[in-house]
C-alpha cells in the first residue's frame, strides 16, 4: 500500500520534514504565521473540528501515517491526533522536542499556570512575556507599577502598560542583550518551547542573573513512535 502522510506542523522542524515530503503528501497548519510557497507536499491551512473531524478527514483523504511536531504546548492538538490516528487504525508518530534545562545559577522557576504565574510575578516592574498571545487577554489586569512587554508572532494592540513587539526568530545574542536593557527588563516569563532559535533569551538572563518564570510543559499523549531528534524520524521515513 502506498504510504500517504499527514504532517501536524507547529515547529520549525515540521517544515524541515515537509521539505522531504512529495505531493501525495500533505503538510497541516493551525494558520499561524506564514504558509511556506516552496514545498512539493500538499498544505492545508486551518483545523479540523477535534478529534472526530480529524478522524473523518484521515479517513476520507485516504491518510496512512500520522505525524505530530505540533508545538510541546498544543496538548488538546496532540491529544486529537492520537485518539483520531487510534480510531481510524494507522500508526501515529510524534516529534517531541527535548525541554530546555537549567544551568547551574540559573534562577528558574516553574509555574503551573496563569494564576501562579501572575503570582510570581508580583515582585517584579518590567516582565518580558515571550508565552505567544496569551497575556493579551489579561491587559486590563496589569498591577499598577508594572509594565509589560510582550513579544508575539503578530502585531498585536497593547495599552498603556504593555507593549507589543512583533517579531519572529531565530534570535541572536547581541540582540536580546539590546531588548533586555532597552525595556530594563527584570524578570523572562516562557515556555519551554526547547527551541535552539528562541533559547538566546535564557543566555542573557543567565548572564544578566535575572529570574525565568518557566511555564510547565503539558503531559502528552503516547503515539506509536516519539522522536526526540530531527534526523532520526527522517531516516524512519527515508
Amino acid at each position: 500500500m502506498t504510504r500517504r502522510i499527514l504532517l501536524l506542523g507547529g515547529v520549525t522542524e515540521a517544515l524541515a520534514i515537509a521539505r522531504t515530503l512529495g505531493p501525495e503528501h500533505v503538510y497541516s497548519l493551525a494558520g499561524i504565521g506564514r504558509v511556506p510557497q516552496d514545498l512539493q507536499c500538499q498544505v492545508r491551512v486551518g483545523g479540523y473540528g477535534g478529534a472526530e473531524g480529524l478522524a473523518n478527514y484521515l479517513r476520507e483523504a485516504g491518510i496512512t501515517l500520522l505525524i505530530d511536531a505540533t508545538h510541546p504546548y498544543a496538548a488538546q492538538i496532540s491529544r486529537n491526533a492520537a485518539a483520531a490516528a487510534q480510531a481510524v487504525g494507522i500508526p501515529c508518530w510524534a516529534l517531541r522536542r527535548p525541554a530546555w534545562q537549567a544551568q547551574p545559577g540559573d534562577d528558574w522557576r516553574e509555574v503551573a499556570d496563569w494564576a501562579e504565574l501572575v503570582e510570581a510575578l508580583k515582585p517584579f516592574k518590567r516582565p518580558l512575556f515571550t508565552l505567544g498571545r496569551e497575556p493579551l487577554q489579561h491587559l486590563e489586569e496589569i498591577p499598577p507599577g508594572q509594565f509589560w512587554t510582550l513579544r508575539a508572532l503578530e502585531a498585536c494592540q497593547g495599552n498603556e502598560q504593555c507593549e507589543v513587539i512583533a517579531a519572529r526568530g531565530p534570535f541572536h545574542i547581541d540582540d536580546e542583550r539590546r531588548l533586555f536593557e532597552r525595556r530594563q527588563i527584570d524578570v523572562l516569563v516562557s515556555k519551554n518551547s526547547g527551541s535552539v532559535a528562541t533559547e538566546p533569551k535564557l543566555d542573557v538572563a543567565h548572564e544578566l542573573g535575572l529570574p525565568v518564570l518557566i511555564l510547565k510543559r503539558p503531559a502528552l499523549p503516547l503515539t506509536d513512535q516519539t522522536f526526540t531528534e530531527l534526523n532520526a524520524l527522517l531516516e524512519c521515513l527515508s
